[in-house]
């Protein structure tokens, strides 16, 4: 794989050519977990399929979808090397279950550099670029390890600093001046809360551009969300939200236009998939279904990634004809019925995060002694009202999404025990006690 152009030729050509390569790239892949890999070569003869069918990506919906599950129950027989080639073992963030172990080899590494190089590249970073590094390099985490090897072989700077401690990161922010910053996007109010509790002039400082990981910024139609806009309107710089998992091992990172997170066709193939296992139409939403290209360790064939969103096709204004796919609606297990109403957690955290007197937040849902969903949100306050802030909660969640959540009242500090438990290393907003 070339990890010198300046930018990857075949993100621009028209939609027929990619398909046709990446139809190349799939009988590789198909033909390499046929010899390495023992649960793929176990599908294929289980199955009776006929691999040498397998040429299109239409094709694919032939082969049985690989689960989360089968991951954790069949881990060791996904590996396709021996272990002596691992360089870097990893786990999943376990949201929706047992964290599940992933390796990588250095081959493996250098295509997440790659990966990383293009998706900042796509986001503006050039050498001469320093980007402060806000999430966990630790705690078996692939992202920020990727993070670090793509500024590298971008040829830009990295401060890896490390997540939370807004004291510590507006410290590194006025002793080494980086102009970018990752970071999950809810940590940039905190940052901003303590900058203004602390005379820190935030806006005139060195940062220009926040690339935000984990939280989506953008609504469907590609409008900053509430989240986004309530950092927008703080702080006026430049906002790019990227999409990506450790299955994947690959980014979907947003260009300077904000129309959705930009396919690489070189690494990975994506269906959407709707409730009938089939795939939708273009702008309909559906489950994310990934097929990884040049891994080399732990590849995946049509994973479940329980993701909900969809794909736009028309090229964008920067010249890239490969899709977008769209901000996230949410997980598909974590679909919320209530009273009639579907939805998915971060349309409530959308709300809460926009809500000036909440300082955090948790929200649950459980079966109610009728064994329909039931919903209710812990919330921490940032001041006390002058009015009655459950009954504002509800009226707001009437408003935005048609049904209110119960609210209970709790202490900041009791919920920011919840949102950041030792073992974790994201924000735990949503707590589901269905499963």
């Amino acid at each position: 794989m070339e990890t010198k152009m300046r930018y990857p030729e075949i993100e621009f050509q028209p939609l027929d050519v990619i398909k046709k390569y990446q139809e190349e790239r799939l009988v590789e892949t198909i033909n390499y977990l046929n010899e390495k890999s023992p649960y793929y070569k176990r599908l294929f003869t289980d199955n009776h399929i006929d691999i040498s069918k397998i040429t299109t990506i239409e094709s694919l919906q032939s082969i049985p979808f690989t689960e989360k599950n089968d991951l954790q129950k069949y881990n060791d027989d996904f590996l396709c090397v021996p272990k002596e080639k691992i360089v870097d073992y990893i786990t999943t963030s376990g949201t929706t279950g047992e964290p599940v172990v992933f390796a990588c080899s250095e081959k493996d590494l250098k295509r997440l550099a790659y990966n990383e190089k293009i998706s900042f590249m796509c986001a503006g970073l050039k050498p001469g670029n320093i980007l402060q590094l806000m999430t966990t390099m630790d705690k078996r985490f692939m992202a920020g390890l990727a993070y670090f090897l793509g500024i590298r072989d971008l040829g830009a700077s990295i401060i890896r600093v490390g997540n939370g401690i807004p004291e510590l990161q507006w410290d590194t922010i006025q002793r080494m001046k980086p102009d970018t910053i990752m970071c999950v996007p809810s940590f940039i109010l905190r940052l901003i809360q303590y900058a203004e509790e602390h005379n820190i002039d935030y806006k005139n400082s060195s940062v220009k551009r926040i690339i935000g990981i984990g939280e989506g910024l953008r609504d469907q139609e590609f409008n900053l969300n509430l989240l986004g806009s309530k950092i927008k309107e703080k702080w006026d710089i430049d906002l790019y939200a990227t999409y990506s998992s450790t299955e994947m091992s690959t980014t979907f990172p947003e260009c300077e236009y904000g129309c959705g997170g930009h396919h690489h066709p070189e690494l990975i193939i994506v269906e959407i998939i709707g409730d009938d296992d089939k795939p939708v139409k273009d702008g309909e939403v559906g489950e994310v279904v990934i097929t990884t290209l040049g891994v080399e360790s732990m590849p995946l064939l049509r994973f479940r990634t329980g993701d909900m969103a969809s794909i736009h096709t028309e090229p964008c204004k920067c010249g890239r004809h490969s899709f977008r796919i769209s901000p996230l609606v949410g997980r598909k297990n974590n679909m919320i019925k209530l009273k009639g109403t579907t939805l998915y957690p971060p349309a409530i955290f959308d709300i809460l995060d926009n809500t000036d007197f909440v300082e955090n937040y948790v929200v649950y849902v459980d079966y109610n002694s009728a064994g329909t969903d039931e919903v209710t949100v812990k919330v921490g306050l940032k001041y006390t009202p002058n009015f009655d802030p459950v009954k504002e909660l509800k009226d707001r969640f009437r408003a935005r999404i048609r049904v209110a959540c119960e609210v209970e009242i709790s202490s900041a500090e009791e919920i920011q025990k919840i949102n950041f438990p030792a073992t974790s290393r994201k924000p735990v907003k949503f707590i589901d006690k269905r499963k």
